[in-house]
């Protein structure tokens, strides 16, 4: 069955590198980018709903309808942000909107980038768990929350991480440690989980890379 995907957060590093491998994909029909900027990438693929704020969606939520996957890539740091405030840009966000989406696309996939250690004992950790919790808990056709690490852009993103030019000759290192991988591997994980290619929940890394490889061609 061909694709008819939401993705959010196109202008952010995670986001931009899954939209870009989703576009290159012949399994993938659409993907409809929301967010509050124009991602700066055109295709015949793509169409773009620039929404000033994720919390005010009534005026759009009838776009979210007829869809057979929301990839949520939009996210904030912890850096410098109180517990409250984090809460609030991260659990707040993503359930308010997964919440409007279940409403128009009830068996649509949701799949939510989470990252490495949620779980954990630090703010962010916790946050991110009960955040994973809960979207897991809603009534779509199915969800997964998947827990990247160390992540290598794809060719053409204009959205990097500076860090992530200085020490991406670090991922192999990284990926034999389990803790690496492509965003490339991000994206077809998730569009194979939305094709209904695994019964785990919670995907990590290594999960995640071996999602990749078995993507049947389309």
């Amino acid at each position: 069955m061909s694709q008819r995907i939401i993705i959010t957060g196109a202008t952010g590093m995670v986001g931009e590198g899954v939209l870009l491998t989703l576009l290159q994909q012949p399994g993938v029909e659409q993907v409809l980018s929301i967010s509050r900027s124009p991602s700066g990438h055109a295709h015949p693929k793509l169409r773009e709903l620039l929404v000033p704020d994720f919390f005010e969606l009534g005026a759009v939520e009838g776009e979210l309808a007829g869809y057979t996957a929301c990839f949520f890539c939009a996210g904030v740091s912890s850096v410098g942000k109180k517990e409250s405030e984090y809460t609030h840009l991260t659990y707040d966000l993503a359930l308010h909107f997964a919440r409007a989406l279940v409403r128009q696309s009830p068996a649509a996939t949701f799949c939510y980038i989470s990252g490495a250690g949620t779980g954990g004992r630090a703010m962010w950790a916790r946050v991110k768990r009960r955040t994973e919790t809960d979207l897991l808990a809603l009534p779509f056709g199915a969800a997964f929350m998947l827990r990247p690490g160390f992540l290598k852009p794809v060719a053409g993103q204009q959205h990097v991480l500076p860090m992530y030019r200085w020490v991406g000759w670090l991922l192999p290192l990284a990926r034999r440690l389990g803790f690496g991988s492509t965003l490339r591997e991000l994206g077809l994980a998730m569009l194979h989980a939305a094709q209904g290619g695994t019964g785990k929940p919670v995907l990590e890394v290594k999960d995640i890379v071996q999602l990749a490889r078995q993507l049947p061609a389309s």
